[in-house]
């Protein structure tokens, strides 16, 4: 079994869904998981867990994410991209400098009314599924950020731009929320997804790739280890006396590990054993120093690696 991160470059057409289920027949493996969905027509990076790495999907579900967006003013559609049935159009009468402006006032934390076509849930049921029945519903405001915006291209009607965002954000209601703000309405021409927290497009494969290298036997070395994702964390390793503690995830005293660095209280750091086996994700805590697990990845075969 294959444990770790797989970086897939999303291809037009397919659903995320498709990508997991496609990559569980080639690589043979049932125990997959993706990290955040993409819309079946935008393209881009969607980082793929195996193995233990799917103890990941929560955590780079949350990673920062930039896109490059493609906004088509004076349309509007019920699913805010070209995908959707047509509501309006209308001469999107805008200068620049009026476009300019309206773009960069969503810089910084915004409250953003996520899409009916999406799939979160409301009394159990996906919006998608209610907007399909000609069904809408009241949707809360959800508070996201807009880290970065820079427009890369502008020929009116159309606009060309980089964004990078928190977890949650649609970029097809963005693109809505900027048209609606200049006047005219404004729809999601194009979307793809240039960057997952340390993923980026250029290093990633398509699923024809993956099967490529599973059959020439290179695929190995496109799968990030567990343990990398984390490598911003202090690494220390457990005393050989001590590592049936770890083993079985349980907490490890201060005494238990090699070396005398100074650990500050709260401390997250990765844990490792003899031949560098990864066995997941502690806290130190100063009283009573003490390392306490937060999230485990030995894996029975590889260690987590």
């Amino acid at each position: 079994m294959y444990h770790g991160i797989i970086n897939i470059y999303k291809e037009a057409g397919y659903t995320s869904h498709d990508v997991v289920a496609k990559l569980r027949g080639i690589l043979r493996q049932k125990k997959i998981g993706h990290t955040g969905t993409l819309d079946p027509d935008a393209v881009g990076v969607l980082p793929v867990c195996l193995g233990v790495g799917t103890r990941l999907c929560d955590m780079l579900a949350g990673e920062t994410k930039e896109y490059v967006a493609e906004l088509r003013l004076g349309i509007t559609t019920d699913t805010q991209d070209m995908s959707g049935t047509v509501l309006s159009r209308k001469d999107a009468v805008v200068s620049k400098e009026e476009a300019v402006q309206a773009i960069y006032s969503f810089l910084g934390n915004y409250e953003q009314v996520p899409p009916m076509y999406s799939a979160l849930k409301v009394n159990g049921k996906k919006l998608y599924e209610l907007a399909r029945q000609g069904k809408e519903v009241e949707r809360k405001a959800r508070s996201v950020r807009i880290e970065e915006l820079e427009i890369l291209q502008m020929e009116l009607p159309v606009i060309r731009f980089r964004v990078v965002c928190s977890k949650g954000t649609y970029i097809r209601t963005l693109c809505d929320d900027i048209g609606r703000k200049l006047g005219c309405g404004g729809v999601m021409q194009s979307l793809t997804r240039t960057r997952v927290g340390q993923f980026p497009a250029a290093d990633a494969l398509t699923v024809s790739d993956v099967e490529r290298c599973r059959d020439d036997g290179s695929l190995s070395r496109y799968i990030i280890p567990v343990d990398q994702v984390f490598s911003h964390l202090h690494a220390v390793y457990v005393k050989d006396g001590y590592l049936k503690l770890p083993v079985n995830g349980n907490r490890l005293h201060a005494q238990m590990i090699h070396g005398d660095y100074a650990y500050h209280d709260s401390e997250q750091v990765r844990v490792y054993g003899g031949q560098d086996i990864f066995f997941g994700i502690y806290r130190y805590e100063k009283e009573p120093e003490m390392f306490f697990p937060v999230k485990m990845f030995l894996s029975g075969d590889e260690g987590g690696k």
